[in-house]
């Protein structure tokens, strides 16, 4: 049941291969930190209180840099031959019996805002709905927020069949969609232009 001090927990979709990078993208700079580095930092600013971060290439590098937040890493063995669906059943697995909803979050969006982070909380905590997914000019995007009520049927889809698009798809009647200002909830990063394009203007404007 979802009360205004109702836990929330995430997972941190941060197992991908990185092949059109063509290096892991979770642990190129941002700022101060890395890529997913600021993911973490965001979750954590937003008062989220547990964090899994799935990894999967580069697990070691990933956990060393992630070693002085209050994240968890847990592995997907099968990071190489699966999609997304894979990772975030791993990581709904390691959440604490006393998180009641959990935000999937994609470990190379660090452009989130923690205000996007905090609404998606505040309305589900206001008893808005099960499913909450922002949208930026009726396109929706991440990180999303679901009940614990809903997280059975995700640990139950076929991984070879199924994504996570297809369990929005199924609930498409039963989502609630808050809108954002910001189209940072599009866009992750792909290409190394995507990063050039993305990355902090400081950082640019030093080389």
């Amino acid at each position: 049941m979802m009360t205004t001090k109702s836990i929330i927990g995430a997972v941190v979709l941060a197992a991908g291969m990185s092949r059109r990078m063509g290096q892991p993208k979770q642990l190129l700079p941002w700022g101060k930190t890395t890529v997913i580095g600021q993911v973490v930092n965001v979750l954590q600013a937003a008062q989220v209180a547990q964090i899994v971060v799935v990894t999967g290439k580069s697990r070691e590098q990933v956990e060393q840099t992630l070693k002085n937040t209050s994240a968890q890493c847990v592995f997907n063995p099968r990071y190489e031959t699966s999609e997304m669906l894979t990772s975030l059943k791993v990581g709904i697995s390691r959440l604490h019996d006393e998180v009641q909803a959990v935000l999937v979050v994609l470990g190379d969006q660090p452009q989130i805002q923690v205000s996007v982070v905090q609404g998606l909380i505040e309305q589900y905590r206001l008893g808005k709905g099960l499913l909450i997914v922002p949208s930026y000019q009726m396109r929706r995007g991440h990180p999303w927020l679901v009940d614990r009520s809903l997280w059975q049927e995700i640990l139950q889809m076929d991984d070879e069949r199924e994504s996570m698009r297809n369990f929005l798809n199924h609930h498409a009647q039963d989502i609630v969609y808050y809108l954002v200002d910001t189209p940072s909830i599009l866009t992750d990063m792909d290409t190394p232009e995507d990063y050039q394009q993305m990355r902090p203007v400081d950082e640019r404007d030093n080389e």
